[in-house]
């Protein structure tokens, strides 16, 4: 099934990728105008006044990429920060740098597993596949195929409770926001039981609450179709395309 829209049709949010081969070329973060960085951080100052536990940690930005020959990516990036997305306020969508996202593809014998995110994320109450932001390698450590394995690896631990080896992910599908031009890289996991899924899961929120943190995902739940995923509830924009495709490839 093709996820190209139809000319009557509304566009679609992500676009996907041919990237077989995938290079990272870091740049400097965005420059900004002094009124630009006056008014990001009051509205982060506000942001944390809402939340205080929000924190303005470490992010891979997205800058555009360039696709130089069949299979081949190249994506320009650079080390910023959570508050940087307060450019969404203040510039046109083509002028704000996108997010660098990873995803895992969990498949069980009831549907991929999806969570809903906890009031403390943020997306509180939206639905989507484990995984999340990319924060930039060491300096000195390149930010390249393995580094976004190791990523999801660890978004998978934090947010499930499952812990698998890196060798044993691989690459999905890549996609493009067509807003903000985020880039994210869905991997695909080995099948595992919903019944352990649930189970680590419940054991994850047990030892977040434990500690007063509270879990990533307040709850998971199983899909096998974009329309079993919208009954859930909001969802990321890309979770009925990648649904699609994956449902579509088995």
């Amino acid at each position: 099934m093709s996820d190209r829209p139809s000319r009557l049709g509304p566009i679609a949010p992500v676009e996907f990728l041919d990237a077989r081969r995938i290079t990272f070329v870091e740049h400097p973060p965005p420059v900004l105008s002094p009124a630009e960085r006056k008014e990001m951080d009051r509205i982060w100052v506000g942001t944390q006044a809402r939340d205080p536990d929000t924190f303005d940690g470490p992010l891979v930005a997205s800058l555009g990429i360039e696709l130089p020959a069949p299979g081949a990516l190249v994506a320009r990036w650079a080390r910023v920060t959570y508050r940087y997305r307060a450019l969404r306020r203040l510039r046109p969508p083509e002028d704000v740098p996108g997010s660098v996202y990873v995803t895992v593809l969990l498949p069980t014998e009831a549907g991929l597993v999806v969570g809903r995110g906890s009031p403390s994320t943020a997306a509180p109450g939206g639905w989507s596949l484990p995984g999340g932001s990319v924060e930039p390698p060491e300096e000195g450590r390149p930010l390249d195929a393995g580094a976004l394995r190791r990523e999801a690896v660890r978004e998978l631990a934090e947010e499930v409770g499952l812990r698998i080896a890196e060798e044993e992910l691989r690459l999905f599908a890549v996609t493009r926001g067509r807003r903000f031009g985020s880039l994210g890289f869905h991997f695909l996991a080995p099948p595992v039981a919903r019944a352990l899924v649930l189970r680590r899961h419940a054991e994850i929120v047990a030892a977040e609450t434990g500690r007063g943190a509270g879990p990533e995902l307040d709850a998971v739940a199983f899909v096998g179709s974009p329309a079993e995923a919208a009954r859930l509830g909001p969802g990321a924009d890309y979770l009925p395309q990648v649904l699609r495709r994956f449902g579509d490839s088995v």
